[in-house]
């Protein structure tokens, strides 16, 4: 990932009638291999209950070595509620995979354009992001924060990214997915 502290300031935006104000940190870029996904409609769950509408997926994605040097399927990666998690029986594997190439992502928009691109990501599409590292919140009292660095671990680990832009560089659109 590509970082650097932002000079803008925080703005408004609007969605699903709840106004929330996003506060951007880091100008980011993402180029990265997606491993797993969890879409977010704002109408289940803790998502309901903070009245999120904003934050629409969180992509858990791998990049660097573990993107190109590993043999990613003797690994298992998925979501939990604003986690990713992973794990592999094969020792050798797990001492090559480096733990600061891995991140979940929470993505949040009110771009329309981006919001349906996102909504079309799958596992093994490599992908490029850009936009803010944010911390963002509602005016119902709803916060959420984000990492500002790849070493941490644990709750709060996650990079929330406002995103401005996005692409799907290349899918593995084929029968094995």
């Amino acid at each position: 990932p590509i970082q650097i502290r932002a000079s803008d300031e925080p703005f408004a935006v609007h969605l699903e009638d709840v106004r929330y104000k996003v506060e951007p940190l880091y100008d980011y870029t993402l180029y990265g291999l997606v491993v797993s996904y969890q879409h977010h409609d704002g109408d289940r769950m803790l998502h309901r209950l903070w009245n999120d509408h904003l934050n629409i997926t969180d992509l858990c994605v791998v990049w660097g070595r573990n993107a190109t040097d590993l043999d990613l399927n003797t690994f298992d990666f998925w979501n939990g509620p604003f986690t990713c998690f992973f794990r592999t029986r094969n020792n050798a594997a797990w001492r090559q995979f480096d733990q600061t190439g891995i991140s979940n992502n929470h993505l949040i928009t009110d771009h329309g354009y981006l919001r349906d691109l996102i909504d079309n990501v799958q596992i093994g599409d490599q992908i490029r992001l850009q936009g803010w590292l944010a911390s963002y919140g509602n005016d119902d009292g709803f916060h959420r924060g984000t990492s500002t660095t790849r070493t941490d671990e644990g709750n709060g680990a996650c990079e929330t990214i406002y995103v401005t832009d996005f692409d799907i560089l290349s899918s593995m659109a084929n029968g094995w997915r």
